[in-house]
């Protein structure tokens, strides 16, 4: 019998890159605070992971960050920067309680007094979108250009390769900076950028692997029996073609986290104040030696990511190998 236990490889990256959807899934439930909200950054700048303040909301509307609170006859006195200052009962609203609540920041404040944890947990909804579907934009175009090179005569496969071929020549970085510059900068545009750009090698992929695949003894077989190029299509080629396709476009998912996050460190992604990991590695630049947790959690999660799409890919190489996914019927 087949060994059905699935590769450590594969159940390491799976835990992984599912542990990251569920955090990225939950993060308006797990996240301390709203990812661009500045409480009184005049105290709040550049905290470091574990501060805890207190907050004191103002009959304004604004949050008062205090160092601790002192309830007094009238109203409160704060402790700011090590000194001492009078709130009157008036300047309070109705229900904010006279001993604050606790503010929290568990991974450190960047130099605007936003969360780090926060920013980290709504970075991770829009790093992962972006990498998951620009890669599967990328693999649907390869697909599709990889079977009409293939299936489409001498001619189109030959035209198809060549222009195939004149965009590897050109580095794929290149390629995604010169087209960040022409489109306004957003997620949309970004995961159009990615899978506009990233389909060459799925492209090559694919074309290889169905030019294999015509001259098997089962699509003949299937040629025999007066099925058409459609059905063989869909029935036969395809679904074995898509096996390899995947471990490509679980590569390619890091690939492009890792893309966006280079492309937002540059300032030509997602712009601020939304953030992605890229652009909070690029505001802890300023400050790497006075704040380096600015950069280094995004820094982490990121090569977290995608170290857990890489064990994928490989698991998910072996348990095909494995199983003989290549011996086809």
């Amino acid at each position: 019998m087949p060994d059905l236990r699935l590769p450590w490889t594969l159940r390491a990256g799976l835990a992984i890159v599912g542990l990251l959807l569920l955090t990225a899934l939950a993060a308006p439930w797990l996240a301390p605070h709203d990812p661009n909200d500045q409480a009184d950054p005049a105290l709040s700048h550049l905290r470091p992971p574990g501060t805890h303040l207190l907050a004191l909301r103002l009959a304004n509307g604004e949050v008062r960050l205090a160092e601790a609170v002192h309830p007094i006859p009238g109203g409160v006195e704060v402790e700011r920067f090590g000194r001492r200052e009078r709130l009157d009962e008036r300047e309070l609203a109705p229900e904010s309680p006279r001993s604050g609540t606790l503010y929290r920041f568990p991974l450190g404040s960047d130099r605007f007094g936003r969360d780090v944890a926060s920013r980290l947990l709504y970075g991770a909804r829009a790093s992962l979108g972006i990498g998951v579907v620009g890669s599967a934009i990328a693999l649907l175009l390869g697909v599709l250009i990889g079977s009409a090179a293939a299936l489409g005569g001498p001619f189109l496969d030959s035209l198809l390769m060549r222009a195939t071929d004149a965009l590897m020549a050109i580095p794929t970085l290149f390629l995604i900076i010169a087209f960040a510059t022409l489109l306004p900068p957003g997620i949309t545009a970004t995961i159009l950028l990615f899978g506009f750009t990233s389909w060459i090698e799925p492209a090559r992929v694919a074309r290889a692997e169905i030019l294999a695949l015509k001259g098997r003894d089962f699509i003949v077989a299937a040629r025999t029996i007066g099925l058409g190029p459609f059905a063989i299509y869909f029935r036969h080629i395809l679904p074995n073609v898509w096996t390899p396709m995947l471990i490509r476009a679980t590569l390619l998912i890091g690939n492009l986290i890792l893309a966006e996050a280079g492309l937002s460190f540059l300032g030509l992604g997602i712009q601020p104040p939304s953030p992605t990991w890229g652009n909070m590695i690029s505001d802890g630049q300023g400050v790497l030696v006075q704040a380096p947790w600015i950069s280094l959690f995004p820094g982490l999660a990121l090569a977290f990511t995608v170290l857990g799409f890489n064990l994928c890919a490989d698991g998910l190489r072996d348990l095909f190998d494995s199983r003989g996914s290549h011996n086809l019927r």
